[in-house]
């Protein structure tokens, strides 16, 4: 188990006077008000990627949950191991933190448009997602794996998502694309694919940076189409960036969403993760709760 110094411990604790001060309910103690909407982090953007220790600083930030990568290269995707997925079965069941969604960052560096060892990771993700109760599997296209422009690398991701969807669709696990993408080139390689269980990823920091109008993209995706959230900002903590989440709520509120909203980036530079993610967790739950 990992140790916190006593003064993140104290943090924890800070920002739970400040929530309930509020009335934001902190996960563990009922109000009897049920959320529509549980608040989730990556577990690359609190520090702690491939790491069970995620789960415990989870709960000690307030947070709901957390989207767990599967692995790296260096470790050979390790949550596909049955001996992984119970230490961070045992760590849910510790900590009270679930595991909102997985996620495949390692496509950036190696790309599913092109190296054959993806495909065996996609396909160990489904299993590992059922094993370990969630339902969400980001496979990301960025860096090395960017799609945008590239007709033979879309042609062969769509010839790869028919061939492993009967298997997402069988185990009731949804695979979402997380790009930079619009939603209309979305909505076409979705219709190719021909599956009700690949969808997309919708993260409204990479929208905005590529110059989509992300209330509009989410209504027209919908949540048919939308699998799971990131609120996110580049270099600014939540609320103090571009992204009006006023506005992102009700967005997701008007297409009936139902689903995880998971925090990514939302870090100043020079800022401490812990204290900049107990930030973020307060504004978004004022946002969201």
């Amino acid at each position: 188990m990992n140790i916190y110094d006593r003064r993140t411990v104290l943090k924890g604790f800070a920002a739970w006077a400040v929530l309930a001060a509020v009335n934001v309910p902190w996960p563990g103690f009922g109000t009897g008000n049920k959320r529509r909407y549980r608040i989730g982090a990556c577990d690359w953007s609190i520090g702690k990627q491939c790491d069970t220790g995620a789960l415990e600083l989870a709960g000690i930030l307030g947070l709901d949950g957390v989207q767990v990568s599967l692995g790296t290269v260096q470790n050979g995707m390790h949550l596909r191991r049955k001996v992984v997925q119970q230490a961070y079965l045992e760590a849910v069941a510790a900590h009270g933190v679930k595991i909102s969604s997985l996620a495949i960052g390692e496509l950036n560096n190696v790309p599913y448009k092109s190296e054959p060892e993806t495909e065996e990771w996609v396909r160990g993700s489904i299993y590992a997602a059922k094993a370990l109760g969630c339902r969400v599997v980001l496979l990301a296209f960025f860096g090395k794996g960017d799609i945008r422009g590239d007709g033979a690398g879309i042609a062969e991701v769509i010839r790869r998502l028919k061939k492993v969807a009967p298997l997402a669709e069988k185990e009731d696990v949804i695979l979402g694309i997380e790009s930079w993408l619009s939603a209309d080139e979305l909505l076409a390689i979705i219709g190719e694919v021909g599956s009700s269980h690949v969808r997309v990823y919708y993260d409204v920091a990479n929208a905005t940076e590529m110059g989509y109008d992300i209330y509009h993209e989410m209504k027209q995706l919908g949540s048919e189409y939308i699998c799971e959230v990131h609120a996110k900002e580049n270099g600014a903590l939540l609320g103090q960036g571009k992204i009006d989440f006023k506005k992102v709520r009700h967005a997701l509120d008007g297409i009936g969403y139902g689903g995880w909203v998971v925090l990514e980036g939302g870090v100043p530079a020079g800022m401490d993760v812990n204290e900049a993610y107990l930030a973020n967790t307060r504004f978004i739950r004022s946002v969201f709760g």
